[in-house]
């Protein structure tokens, strides 16, 4: 097992790995930048040890990749974590750790490199017998050929950019002159942000639910899942609620596609924790989206219900002890939802609010808070606004609710706005009471 574990990240999922280190004696090393160093955040004092990384901005810090592994190399550390965002799932930071004798913990590079690219994942996700979305058979050469693309499999369809993620590079078409104008945004958006303005086309299934199977692979030939989430609560592809099970997958189709999933991993020799996502279409079948190559942000759904530490068993598994259990032994128990709290206003379009948090308190009773964040802590411009995520785990999905309600009503955030009120009213909506939602649903009750 690992002595010493250095922590490429910042924040909730900071705060998550350090816990997690310790939980197994292991000593953790993170990562900071200078406003960070600033910010109060509790993780960084229980560290072992932090090492500066210098700015505010993450490209002169959390994502200089020769810096990051030097800060590694010169803190004794012997493996990475490198949580979610940043360089979790950039095949050349994996590759350069494993040069510099560090392993990280993830799949290899080779894999992350096929999986991260959206066309080479339907290709391989194809070939692994998983169903995929009708759309181009690789990259988009031209608009030209998006637009013979779109005739054949008809409109409404969508422009997705090949090294994409977060929402970035995508583009609904419900038209010929509609594909020839968001073609060159679509490409010009992707190339900023993932230097990759490579683009693929799919069908735009209407109604659809965004379906995602938590898996686990030991690098050898051997996988297994952990169920599914549903992650249909999204407001332009960023979730803001997920929970596990979905209230619209049955047994038979969890075993099905979760069987699928955890088969088309191991065909891969997939290492750690991964995500296949889906779409759940009209007709009831789910189609393959993409992979994520790391840990999520949800993760924690999956940990309530399932009782295994996705964490440990992935410091486990980068360690050569396999997978914690097999797939007979995995076993759900009742419902679990989670809410991610942003330091943002939903009153102002979800502006992001930095400032200083000057109170946070939640009830300590029946639910699991993850957060970097206590009084006096520092919401930073530079990085993303999330406050806390909460965890509520119930016997059934209507307790969850409830419990998830109780917890929202009496928590006492002062300082920054918060999403808090809008996630009661989703939790306390009909709609979603019933379970009668899709990918579009709050975009639609935002504007009523």
């Amino acid at each position: 097992m690992f002595h010493r574990i250095f922590i490429a990240n910042r924040g909730e999922v900071a705060a998550r790995l350090v816990r997690a280190c310790h939980k197994m004696g292991i000593e953790a090393v993170c990562a900071a930048s200078q406003p960070d160093l600033n910010a109060a955040y509790p993780y960084l004092e229980e560290a072992d040890e932090v090492v500066n990384l210098g700015p505010g901005s993450a490209a002169e810090s959390y994502l200089k990749m020769e810096q990051v592994v030097q800060a590694a190399k010169q803190s004794h550390c012997t493996a990475l974590h490198p949580g979610w965002g940043f360089l979790a799932e950039n095949p050349r930071f994996a590759a350069l750790c494993e040069q510099h004798g560090i392993t990280f913990i993830g799949p290899a590079p080779e894999v992350m490199d096929r999986m991260g690219r959206k066309v080479s994942s339907r290709i391989a996700a194809a070939a692994a017998g998983l169903p995929v979305v009708p759309g181009s058979k690789g990259l988009l050469r031209s608009v030209k050929e998006a637009i013979e693309v779109a005739q054949q499999i008809g409109y409404p369809v969508v422009l997705k950019a090949d090294a994409g993620g977060g929402g970035r590079g995508i583009r609904r078409c419900n038209s010929e002159a509609e594909v020839q104008t968001a073609f060159t945004e679509a490409s010009r958006e992707a190339l900023a942000a993932f230097g990759n303005g490579d683009l693929y086309l799919e069908k735009y299934m209407l109604g659809g639910r965004h379906i995602e199977f938590q898996i686990l692979g030991d690098g050898f030939g051997k996988a297994i899942h952990l169920g599914e989430r549903e992650c249909s609560i999204q407001r332009r592809h960023q979730k803001l609620l997920e929970e596990a099970p979905s209230p619209v997958i049955d047994a038979k189709k969890r075993t099905h596609y979760g069987n699928l999933s955890a088969e088309a991993a191991a065909h891969w020799n997939y290492a750690g924790a991964g995500t296949m996502e889906y779409l759940l279409a009209d007709d009831g079948n789910l189609y393959f989206l993409e992979m994520n190559t790391r840990l999520q942000v949800e993760h924690p759904v999956t940990e309530q219900i399932t009782g295994i530490d996705i964490v440990e068993a992935q410091i486990r598994i980068a360690a050569g002890q396999g997978l914690p259990c097999t797939q007979e032994e995995v076993h759900w128990n009742g419902h679990a939802i989670e809410v991610r709290l942003n330091a943002e206003d939903p009153q102002q379009d979800f502006r992001p609010a930095p400032g200083v948090v000057e109170k946070i308190t939640f009830p300590g009773d029946k639910v699991r808070i993850d957060t970097h964040i206590v009084a006096n802590s520092k919401i930073s411009p530079f990085y993303d606004s999330l406050l806390a995520k909460v965890i509520a785990h119930g016997s059934s999905r209507e307790e969850a609710i409830e419990i998830m309600l109780d917890c929202l009503g009496r928590a006492n955030i002062q300082g920054v706005p918060t999403t808090a009120a809008l996630q009661q009213e989703i939790l306390n909506h009909e709609d979603f009471r019933s379970g009668n939602f899709d990918t579009l649903w709050l975009g639609e009750f935002l504007k009523a």
